[in-house]
């Protein structure tokens, strides 16, 4: 039998969201860790890390168990990523937007798996936090998520233990959690206490009833890999601007890196192409575009993120739907 790890005291019981910024906050390229969302659907577990240990099991040759002082043996890796949330589980298709980014250090999940000998059957990691509790009336021992075995041999999956060069606090998975760059942030166990390597998805609340999208044709697909998606910086909703020429400008991410941003100024029915920068690592990317209003008045702009796979952002119906700002253009 499988180790398991005693619940720890909860600093906070029950659901707990803080989301810090929004769209006309994400000024700096690097966002304040201060400023990150949190969300602990069960609760913010209070961690004492001299006696806080993960196991890596299931389908390998040999387990694991380490200790963080054990975890710093092994070489450090620093990934830069944006970080959104996928929104609420029980209206999934209402855009939150709560993205931040950031910059994560730890050790390359790859490193621990070499360490153990992956079985050939295993096909997904099991990842088990600290939290326990009850979520929209079920109970849980564990908040249990799934990342398929593909996307950790693709690299830079981290068990972190910083953020932009911190320790990590409570709230945000002291002293070590999951980071999977690019999926979304409820695929990123905080507190973690187990990896499990498994060759089907863990039947449990997080990954089977919930967080699970609805596909053309019928069937669901996991809420893994992050859509593109684009946001405005500037101008902010209900902003007052000149009739001047003026720089409108935003950030976008995907999954993959984002190939292109259109802009429309006119509520849709035309767009035009943005500037893009190249993406770091995983990071957020920058789009711009000059724009001079031909007309004073109320006037909607919006902007359209289309990533390297080829998928593009839907004009409504998904969290990740065309964003619009309404703006007043004075004279």
């Amino acid at each position: 039998m499988e180790r398991i790890a005693p619940k720890p005291p909860l600093e906070t019981d029950g659901l707990v969201i803080k989301a810090k910024v929004e769209p006309r906050h994400l000024q700096e390229e690097v966002s304040d860790a201060a400023s990150l969302f949190v969300l602990a659907h069960l609760g913010v577990p209070r961690v004492d890390a001299s006696d806080w240990a993960f196991d890596v099991c299931g389908l390998v040759k040999r387990k694991l168990t380490l200790s963080l002082a054990d975890l710093m043996t092994y070489p450090q890796v620093s990934v830069e990523s944006f970080h959104e949330c996928a929104g609420n589980p029980l209206d999934p298709t209402t855009p939150l937007r709560i993205v931040s980014n950031v910059v994560w250090r730890g050790v390359d999940v790859r490193q621990l798996l070499d360490a153990v000998g992956v079985d050939s059957s295993a096909t997904h990691l099991w990842a088990y936090g600290l939290e326990y509790g009850a979520f929209a009336g079920s109970p849980v021992t564990h908040y249990v998520k799934d990342v398929p075995l593909s996307r950790v041999e693709e690299g830079d999956v981290l068990i972190a233990h910083a953020l932009n060069g911190a320790p990590l606090s409570s709230e945000h998975g002291y002293p070590a959690r999951l980071v999977v760059p690019g999926f979304y942030g409820t695929n990123s166990v905080k507190w973690l206490c187990r990896l499990e390597l498994a060759s089907d998805r863990p039947k449990g609340l997080f990954t089977t009833q919930l967080y699970n999208d609805n596909v053309e044709g019928g069937g669901t697909r996991p809420v893994w890999a992050v859509e593109p998606e684009s946001i405005f910086v500037f101008p902010e909703p209900q902003a007052k601007l000149s009739s001047g020429a003026q720089k409108v400008w935003g950030r976008a991410w995907s999954s993959a890196p984002v190939a292109s941003v259109d802009v429309s100024f006119d509520g849709g029915v035309s767009w035009q192409a943005a500037e893009v920068t190249p993406r770091r690592q995983r990071s957020w990317q920058t789009f711009s575009i000059r724009w001079q209003p031909r007309s004073a008045g109320a006037q909607r702009l919006q902007c359209r993120a289309t990533d390297a796979a080829g998928r593009t952002q839907p004009l409504a119906g998904a969290r990740n739907a065309v964003y619009s700002v309404d703006v007043m253009v004075e004279l």
